[in-house]
């Protein structure tokens, strides 16, 4: 509590305290004794006063045996002053005698104390209050981010060493100034974050807070805009205001096309809030007045819809991509998650980075998360290999639906249509390696074939894209191969609409259509955003639109062709995979090489210990606590292999 919080409480004390004087009135009046004036005369004519006081409104009288006692008067009466005389009784008439001068002139300046103070004491709660008033709405929302909310470091941030290399000058030139402007360079003055999310643009923007040691502001990019009009302007100069009377220092927006995105481009008129509140970011950041020692840095996954003079030099001077990492990122971000984390010997960061392509530092991150909480399900002091490998499955497929009943006909139909996919993705040209096939229902689909590259893939070729379409109708080819045209389902609705998707792609945008040509014809495909959509003309024909959508049939159908041979000319095989997967359910793509080549899975028996993918859902109650043989609590059984 400050001085100020002191003093305002120690003055409604005092009000109190005069209030309470006020009321008291005389002190020799509060220690009288109550009595009627019948009592008062007839103590009168014993003989028993000494003396009285006459007041406005009451007598005070004195007796012989030194008591006081007090009775009250409608008013000063002139019969009771001679009762009194004639009594030979002395008495004094006094008409303030109920109370003192200086209570009495207190309680009548009270209500207007009281009515000022409170006045004073809302005022200041509307204005005050760490930006939290009802009058605060101006103020900016920025926090100052300090060590005791988790210092983090560059040696916390992996796999963006490019990114850090361009934010590590940032820091030097904070701790370092005249390293740079000896030779004529100037201090960015802004730096954008540009990558998916789950990359790590907000722990690179707090590795260098750790790493400048200067003060550091971060705000949201939604805390500008709020229902009052200019608000966010009013926000974004008290911001720098701050950042000034602190510089040098940082500030980071996050997520900075919630206010930055491009104006002009939505359905009204141009004096939009956010759009004020963008104009007064682009004249603080790069206007007449210069904010020396400030640096912005803002990150966001929509680089596309900012607005292009906040992306110009001298606001925003670089823009830093933080993309997925690479093979070796991923083995260096997962060595930083699993710093702690109780490891068995087998477990190799280098092939669970192998086999995570794609994956960002969040979906790393929840990996190793995912994995140790399934070997504190299952009981184990450390978490092996075997918890990083089911725990990939959960990321990539979904958790498992064990608890779902599935009939035997449904079982038989997604074991034939699964193997339809593994099948063709073995047998054609180019094509990702079968990393699993199930058929235990996984998410919102009743059976999976999950494909992994070997390495990192920046593009496709059309020959991949052909063989890709291939194995996304060859579920639907096997249902109609095995159970007839008339015994088609539903199941191949996903694989179609991603099929369509991609053949769509390969004719209107990758151009690898040679009746249509290398002609861009998707560009009105994009993401509406504020109404630019609307806008917009179509530069596509009648003619030309069904030629593209012949085009698009023909690629699905060809595929199709190609999903029915490879099933016709290998049918033995596309039966033992299907015959495989209602036998034991789950198979690696290294189980199904083995089954091709006439080698039956090995598993171990169940009877000793489930060492088979464990139930998404933890069990509960009683039913975790025998620990006398059978592994975990006896739970539903598992499905037998046999």
């Amino acid at each position: 509590m400050n001085v100020r919080n002191l003093a305002i409480w120690g003055a409604i004390a005092l009000l109190v305290i005069g209030m309470a004087v006020a009321m008291g009135g005389n002190p020799e009046t509060a220690s009288a004794k109550r009595a009627k004036l019948s009592e008062i005369y007839t103590l009168v004519d014993s003989g028993q006063v000494s003396e009285a006081t006459l007041g406005d409104d009451q007598i005070i009288v004195k007796t012989t045996d030194g008591k006081t006692m007090v009775s009250e008067l409608r008013a000063l009466d002139m019969s009771t002053q001679d009762y009194l005389r004639d009594h030979n009784v002395p008495f004094t008439v006094d008409a303030d005698s109920g109370r003192n001068n200086f209570a009495s002139l207190l309680f009548s300046i009270l209500p207007i104390l009281l009515i000022v103070g409170f006045v004073f004491f809302m005022m200041r709660q509307m204005q005050g209050g760490g930006g939290r008033g009802a009058m605060s709405f101006g103020k900016s929302r920025a926090r100052l981010l300090t060590e005791k909310h988790g210092r983090v470091t560059f040696d916390d941030v992996a796999g963006v060493d490019e990114a850090k290399e361009e934010l590590q000058e940032i820091v030097e030139f904070l701790q370092d100034p005249s390293k740079f402007q000896r030779l004529g360079g100037k201090i960015p003055k802004g730096a954008l974050l540009v990558g998916p999310p789950g990359t790590g643009k907000t722990l690179l923007a707090r590795a260098v807070a750790g790493e400048a040691g200067v003060p550091f502001f971060t705000i949201s990019g939604s805390d500008f805009v709020e229902m009052f009009v200019g608000v966010g302007a009013s926000r974004v100069r008290d911001m720098f205001e701050q950042a000034k009377r602190s510089a040098p220092c940082i500030i980071f927006i996050d997520e900075i096309d919630a206010v930055g995105r491009s104006r002009g481009a939505g359905l009204g008129g141009g004096n939009d809030e956010r759009e004020q509140t963008l104009n007064q970011l682009l004249v603080e950041m790069d206007g007449f007045e210069a904010n020396e020692g400030i640096i912005l840095i803002a990150a966001t996954n929509r680089p596309d819809v900012l607005d292009p003079a906040l992306l110009r030099p001298g606001r925003f001077d670089r823009q830093v991509t933080v993309g997925n990492p690479d093979i070796l990122g991923r083995e260096k971000i997962l060595r930083v998650h699993m710093r702690n984390v109780p490891l068995a010997k087998d477990v190799d960061a280098k092939t669970i980075a192998r086999g995570t392509p794609g994956f960002s530092g969040a979906d790393l991150a929840n990996l190793v998360n995912e994995a140790a909480l399934l070997a504190a399900r299952r009981g184990k002091r450390v978490v092996a290999m075997q918890e990083f490998e089911d725990a990939k499955d959960k990321v990539l497929m979904g958790p498992e639906r064990r608890s779902m009943v599935m009939s035997e006909k449904e079982k038989e139909l997604t074991a034939w249509h699964e193997a339809g996919h593994a099948i063709v993705a073995m047998k054609v040209p180019a094509a990702d390696p079968v990393h699993k096939a199930t058929i235990i229902p996984r998410g919102r689909a009743l059976g999976m074939v999950m494909q992994l590259p070997e390495d990192d893939k920046l593009s496709m070729s059309k020959i991949e894209m052909t063989s890709r379409l291939a194995i996304m109708m060859g579920g639907r080819v096997a249902e109609e191969l095995k159970f007839g045209d008339d015994n088609v389902t539903a199941g191949a609705a996903s694989d179609i609409q991603q099929a369509t998707r991609l053949a769509r792609a390969m004719v209107t945008r990758f151009g690898l259509s040679d009746e249509i040509g290398p002609v861009d014809y998707g560009s009105d495909q994009g993401d509406v955003f504020l109404g630019q959509q609307i806008m917009q003309s179509s530069h596509v024909s009648e003619d030309t639109s069904r030629k593209i959508e012949e085009e698009v049939r023909e690629l699905i159908q060809t595929g199709m062709d190609d999903a029915r041979r490879i099933m016709t000319d290998c049918h033995d095989e596309w039966s033992a995979i299907a015959n495989g997967l209602l036998e034991y359910e789950t198979l690696t793509g290294s189980e199904i090489t083995d089954l091709l080549n006439g080698k039956p899975p090995t598993r171990p028996d169940l009877g000793a210990e489930d060492t088979g993918p464990a139930s998404a859902v933890p069990a509960i109650g009683k039913r975790r606590k025998p620990k006398d043989g059978g592994g975990e609590a006896a739970g539903d059984p598992e499905p037998n292999p046999a």
